[in-house]
């Protein structure tokens, strides 16, 4: 075989212009760049925020959990969409809010529509 036929390995420095760092195998990057949790914005409140939501998302005690599956059951919404309620306005649903109650069955429509499609 005549020289120009030898292939030489990519580890090889002399067919790379750059060293190559040991334990480098060469291949592609598995992310294309790194993005912080927070975004390329800022970090601003970040981390604020995050405490926030891990604080209000707590796991509470299994009677808490009870009391709410029960009272979503009888308004005809998920626990997830009753806690929010309490989480986003204040306060727990009644019956009385019928309006509200509305509102979050016909968001969920919405969702359950865009999912489909």
């Amino acid at each position: 075989m005549a020289e120009s036929e030898i292939r030489r390995s990519p580890a090889d420095p002399a067919s790379s212009e750059t060293p190559v760092p040991a334990g480098h195998n060469q291949g592609p990057p598995l992310d294309d760049e790194h993005r912080p949790e927070w975004g390329h914005v800022g970090i601003g409140n970040y981390f604020y925020w995050k405490a926030a939501h891990r604080a209000a998302w707590h796991n509470p005690s299994s009677g808490i959990v009870a009391f709410r599956i029960k009272k979503a059951e009888r308004l005809g919404v998920t626990y997830e969409e009753y806690t929010l309620e309490i989480l986003e306005r204040g306060r727990h649903l009644q019956i009385e809010d019928v309006e509200r109650i509305a509102e979050i069955k016909q968001a969920r429509a919405a969702r359950a529509g865009r999912n489909r499609s």
